[in-house]
């Protein structure tokens, strides 16, 4: 795997940009939830924001990508509409933040295309990669927290919360386990960006956990 950290071609002042990935049930709505509530307690300026969507043309897309009526999808077409939704909620609402000072939290971002689509899908981690690097203008955080679960807790949380099931969720316990492959692959080649989270414990055990990241990062 090639994959190499660029810098980003989009300018910005000093702000602090955070992605959270993990698969399937890993606990991210959760965590974003407290991460909220510990910017605001430390009074941080942030914004949230979530991929695929956030925008109106995006959060259509989203629609396309998620609907279980489209068994048919193409997995070439899949990464491509991620990218379109990734390319369209950057410079419609991210960019115009970025002067703003505020930190900027994804819920999900460039990773998981190429975890998803490049790796568990067969396209390859580095084509997802320069895809996404086209279609955001080199834009990446400056860091990535990524929640670790082992995929069968992650179904049986989903399978508890009773939550929606979507086109991605239909998909069996052996893909998951390719996801979480992936993603440590991916951790493993950016480890300056990528901090590991082990999500398997307790909601309070994980915040901990994040919390020393964060802590450190802000400060910095």
């Amino acid at each position: 795997m090639r994959l190499e950290e660029k810098k980003r071609v989009i300018k910005m002042k000093q702000q602090h940009i955070i992605s959270i990935e993990g698969g399937d049930g890993s606990g991210k709505t959760t965590l974003i939830k407290r991460i909220e509530a510990y910017f605001l307690h430390r009074k941080i300026p942030y914004m949230i924001t979530r991929e695929p969507g956030g925008v109106r043309i995006s959060e259509a897309i989203r629609d396309i990508i998620l609907d279980t009526r489209y068994t048919e999808m193409d997995y070439k077409t899949e990464a491509l509409l991620y990218a379109a939704a990734r390319r369209q909620h950057l410079r419609e609402k991210v960019i115009p933040q970025l002067e703003t000072g505020k930190v900027i939290l994804f819920d999900r971002y460039v990773d998981s295309s190429v975890v998803y689509q490049g790796y568990v899908r067969g396209i390859g981690m580095d084509e997802v990669y320069q895809m996404n690097l086209f279609a955001t203008e080199g834009f990446l955080p400056e860091l990535t927290l990524l929640l670790d679960v082992d995929p069968a807790t992650g179904l049986r949380r989903i399978a508890d919360n009773d939550r929606q099931e979507d086109r991605l969720d239909k998909e069996g316990e052996s893909f998951h386990r390719r996801v979480r492959e992936g993603y440590l692959k991916l951790a493993e080649a950016c480890p300056d960006r990528i901090k590991l989270v082990d999500a398997n414990g307790t909601e309070e055990e994980v915040y901990r956990q994040v919390v020393a990241i964060l802590d450190d990062f802000l400060e910095a």
